[in-house]
């Protein structure tokens, strides 16, 4: 009786099924697919590591012979595993496990560079080396010289020569006939009205024989005619305006007087040079003298009805400032108010304001001075009599 765990002694091993992703997984295949997820390409790869796109191509099929270098391969492994963000050592140690390749010391002759003999094919462990010919499929064919004209284009630069051509043809056409001089036939004949012989009368009227007597000469106005030079236009002046000298202000303009005396006539009838010019008649007084008078340092600015400043500094003692008669009274400020008077026709007027007080918008016109402040007092201000006596006595000198 065959019992439940019964078994055959010879039965055979059953093979356990693979699955469809059971296979050998080598380092190139995981290379090239980090590099197709990266979307680049065997140049795109040499543009940016710097390294070849044969020797990129080589690791990846695991392939140490198509090295001109092997010294060179760990680094160059190193650095592709690192640009596909794989682990460098152990991407070089499944690279060595692949290819057998082993490193060399740097003076044994496995590490030095290997030239291929004359003659010798390209070859490697998987075959025909593929970068060796010319038409790789990752390096684009050059492309001939004239690929890159088209018909169109050809035909279409035709035209704009034709064009070109045509516009300057018909350009020096027509200049050609502006520049052209035709002489237009005269429907009438000119016809010589009179033949005026300039030697008329000068040529010599020898009668037959030698007599000298009855020689007859050229007439002098023959051979004034024939020699005399040609007669210029000379031009004619006329004097349309008189000297400025000979003009009297008494005389003209807005200084004649209503009635004229008899000595106004007079003068008037004499000459230029024993005229005398009528006294200059005054018809408004002077405009009063306004100034600024220091008797001890102030600041002083004075500023124009539009802003600008007219004067701004640091008068010392006894230092004026004739202030501009302008159509806007200026306007004063002042740091030092006890210490500035205002003089009007040589009358001091002030203070401007207390000691240590700062005084502004100060209208400055005789008018409002005047209305404003009173006469100073001599006697209030030491510095003020001072500078006044000291003005006295140079206007006396």
């Amino acid at each position: 009786m065959i019992g439940k765990d019964s078994r055959r002694d010879d039965a055979a091993d059953v093979e356990q099924a693979k699955g469809f992703d059971d296979y050998e997984l080598r380092l190139g295949d995981v290379m090239r697919g980090e590099r197709a997820t990266m979307g680049k390409s065997l140049l795109d790869v040499q543009r940016e590591l710097k390294i070849k796109a044969a020797y990129i191509a080589a690791i990846e099929n695991a392939d140490p012979s198509a090295f001109d270098t092997p010294g060179f391969i760990a680094g160059y492994v190193r650095s592709y595993a690192r640009y596909l963000n794989m682990n460098p050592e152990e991407t070089f140690a499944a690279f060595c496990k692949e290819s057998g390749f082993a490193t060399a010391h740097g003076m044994s002759a496995q590490a030095s560079s290997r030239k291929a003999s004359a003659g010798e094919p390209a070859t490697t462990p998987l075959g025909k080396d593929i970068f060796a010919d010319a038409p790789t499929p990752f390096i684009p064919a050059g492309e001939a010289m004239f690929s890159q004209i088209e018909p169109r284009a050809i035909g279409s630069i035709a035209v704009v020569l034709a064009m070109i051509g045509g516009l300057g043809y018909g350009g020096w056409t027509i200049l050609q006939e502006v520049q052209k001089v035709q002489f237009a036939p005269v429907e009438q004949t000119p016809v010589v009205i009179s033949d005026l012989d300039p030697l008329a009368g000068a040529s010599n009227a020898i009668e037959s024989g030698n007599n000298v007597a009855a020689i007859d000469n050229p007439s002098p106005e023959a051979l004034d005619r024939l020699y005399r030079p040609q007669a210029l236009d000379v031009p004619v002046l006329v004097a349309r305006d008189a000297p400025i000298s000979t003009l009297t202000p008494g005389t003209i303009g807005a200084l004649i007087p209503q009635e004229e005396p008899a000595e106004a006539m007079i003068v008037a009838d004499l000459p230029p040079t024993e005229r005398s010019a009528p006294p200059v008649q005054v018809v408004e007084p002077p405009v009063p003298e306004l100034q600024l008078v220091a008797v001890r340092p102030a600041w002083v600015r004075v500023r124009a009805a539009d802003g600008s400043v007219i004067y701004e500094g640091v008068m010392e003692p006894g230092q004026n400032f004739v202030v501009p008669a302008t159509e806007e009274p200026a306007t004063l400020r002042v740091g030092e108010s006890g210490a500035m008077y205002f003089a009007v026709n040589g009358v001091h007027y002030g203070p401007v304001g207390d000691r240590g007080v700062v005084t502004s918008n100060v209208q400055l016109t005789t008018n409002s001075v005047t209305a404003a402040y009173t006469v100073a007092d001599l006697t209030a201000d030491d510095d003020l009599a001072e500078i006044v006596n000291v003005a006295e006595v140079v206007s006396d000198e």
